[in-house]
């Protein structure tokens, strides 16, 4: 850990001490093209900093701040709202700046202004495609592990494992949906019941008024667009940017220790993430009982000692 890192650190828990930090939507920003991505810190312990990779397109980082406790017991975990979302700046040019790519730079960018040397990498859906991408086109140094939450590395097998739950509904749901996609219409009332009912199952199965999401209470609204433009109008179709992408075969090319988790009921189902696994020498897998896609809210106190105990094995064989 860098120098620069433990002053940012040392500075953010004075303001801490002054200030109730859920009255701040963020401890700083950071530039880069199309505007400024923020940031927040939580934990200071000893041992390697992780940064967290949100979800999306379009998601925000807020909603894993209470959820990520355990990990931030014992070491710092970043956390960043990608351009577009969340706390940071909206995007105005989707076609410039809404791009695989210049997301992987915002990883570049909070590493470069937090001085973070060495960092643990915690994808969580599409930003596990952001983490795949940066180690495959950044060629980084300092990345000690990977953690794929929930992974999301194509778009056909994203589909296609939608498309498996999808049969697990009642037949009039996977009626609602194949007409609302002959029809390319998703906003009938009949469709957003199945959307609603999928979320219930695969998503996030605890009720979000049990959650603690109070670091989301002064968040922005908007997020550009970006949903639909990169991905869809929907999670059973994708017409937007990303209709192509899959990078899976790729995964073989990793080298560092890699832990793959999902949950018992995910749309990223377990049996495509075993074989995930077998493309990565060396990797583990965890599935988390009774938990969807927002594995981490459904299970956290489990999410939390798992990474917590990966990380541990990691830090200590080097």
């Amino acid at each position: 850990m860098s120098a620069r890192f433990l002053t940012l650190i040392a500075l953010i828990a004075a303001l801490a001490s002054c200030v109730d930090e859920r009255n701040l939507p963020d401890d700083g920003f950071v530039d880069v093209p199309g505007g400024r991505v923020a940031f927040r810190v939580i934990g200071d312990g000893p041992y390697t900093p992780a940064l967290w990779i949100h979800g999306g397109p379009g998601g925000a980082s807020c909603g894993a701040v209470d959820h990520l406790s355990g990990i931030a017991r014992e070491r710092p975990v970043i956390l960043y709202d990608q351009l577009g979302a969340g706390y940071s700046d909206r995007i105005t040019d989707l076609d410039r700046y809404a791009r695989l790519a210049r997301f992987v730079k915002e990883v570049t960018a909070i590493r470069e202004e937090l001085g973070l040397e060495e960092v643990h990498l915690i994808g969580q859906s599409w930003g596990n495609a952001i983490a795949l991408e940066y180690m495959l086109t950044e060629d980084p140094t300092g990345i000690k592990s990977i953690v794929f939450v929930s992974p999301f590395f194509g778009t056909e097998q994203w589909i296609a494992d939608g498309a498996v739950l999808l049969e697990q509904m009642p037949a009039e749901a996977q009626a609602v949906v194949a007409k609302a996609i002959e029809d390319e219409k998703f906003d009938s009332p009949e469709f957003k019941a199945v959307n609603e009912e999928f979320w219930k199952r695969h998503v996030r199965r605890t009720p979000r008024e049990k959650l603690d999401l109070s670091a989301c209470d002064i968040l922005p609204g908007g997020d550009s667009g970006l949903y639909e433009y990169m991905w869809g109008p929907a999670e059973f179709v994708s017409k937007g940017t990303l209709k192509n992408y899959d990078q899976i075969d790729r995964l073989a090319e990793l080298d560092l220790p890699v832990l793959f988790v999902t949950g018992q009921f995910d749309q990223a189902r377990p049996e495509t993430v075993y074989y995930y696994q077998t493309l990565v020498e060396g990797s583990k897998v965890e599935v988390m009982p009774d938990s969807g896609h927002f594995v981490f809210q459904d299970q956290t106190v489990l999410f939390n000692d798992t990474l917590v105990d990966f990380f541990r094995g990691v830090d200590q064989s080097k």
